[in-house]
C-alpha cells in the first residue's frame, strides 16, 4: 500500500510547493530583467519617494511614452510581471477589476514586463488570452532598478497615492495581496490631488 501512496504524495508535495513569487530558476532571463530569489515574505523597506522617480517611465509602443510624473492627480498601480510567471497571472483578474472598478475615480493600472527580451513579443498574445485591457509597457532599466531595489522577485505590485507617494509595495501573490492592494488604493483615492 505505500508504495501506491507514494507517487500520490511526491505529486501532493510538488503541487503545495508552487510559488507565490517567481525567481530566476523559473525562466531564462536576460541580464538587464533578473528577478531574485528573495523570498516573497521578506520585509521590504520601501524605496524613498523623490523628484527621482518624476522623470522614470515605460515605452507603451507606437512610439509613445510615459513617465510617472504623467499621473500626478491619479492612483497609479505599476506591476511587474512576465508572461510565463504563475503567481503574476494570478494577479491580472484582481487588478482588471480594480481598473473597471475605480478608472473614473482616477486608477491606473499599468503592467510592466520585466521577463525578457523574449518575453516581450508574447504580451500581446498574453494581453489577449487574459482579457488584459489596462495599459501594458516596457519599463526603463532605471525604474526597475529604482523601485525593485532590495528584492526583484515577481509579482511586485506598487501602489502609488494622487501625490506620487508609495502607498503600498506587494510582493509575490499571497494570501492577503488583494487585500493590501485594495486598502492602498482605497487610500490613494482620499488623498487629495496636488
Amino acid at each position: 500500500m505505500f508504495r501506491r501512496l507514494k507517487p500520490r504524495v511526491v505529486l501532493l508535495v510538488i503541487l503545495l510547493c508552487v510559488p507565490a513569487a517567481c525567481n530566476s530558476n523559473d525562466n531564462d532571463l536576460s541580464s538587464s530583467s533578473k528577478v531574485a530569489t528573495a523570498p516573497p515574505s521578506t520585509a521590504l523597506p520601501m524605496p524613498p519617494m523623490n523628484g527621482t522617480i518624476n522623470n522614470l517611465g515605460w515605452n507603451v509602443g507606437g512610439g509613445r511614452r510615459n513617465v510617472f510624473s504623467d499621473f500626478r492627480g491619479k492612483v497609479l498601480v505599476l506591476d511587474f510581471y512576465a508572461t510565463w510567471c504563475e503567481p503574476c497571472q494570478k494577479t491580472i483578474p484582481h487588478l482588471i477589476g480594480l481598473q473597471n472598478k475605480y478608472e473614473s475615480q482616477g486608477l491606473q493600472v499599468v503592467g510592466l514586463n520585466v521577463g525578457g527580451a523574449d518575453d516581450e513579443e508574447k504580451v500581446p498574445a498574453f494581453a489577449q488570452q487574459y482579457g488584459i485591457q489596462y495599459t501594458l509597457g516596457q519599463p526603463d532599466e532605471e525604474l526597475v532598478t529604482f523601485l525593485m531595489a532590495g528584492n526583484d522577485a515577481i509579482p511586485q505590485t506598487f501602489v502609488f497615492d494622487r501625490q506620487g507617494q508609495l502607498a503600498a509595495r506587494v510582493v509575490g501573490y499571497t494570501s492577503n495581496y488583494e487585500q493590501r492592494i485594495d486598502s492602498a488604493i482605497e487610500a490613494g483615492l482620499k488623498t487629495p490631488a496636488p
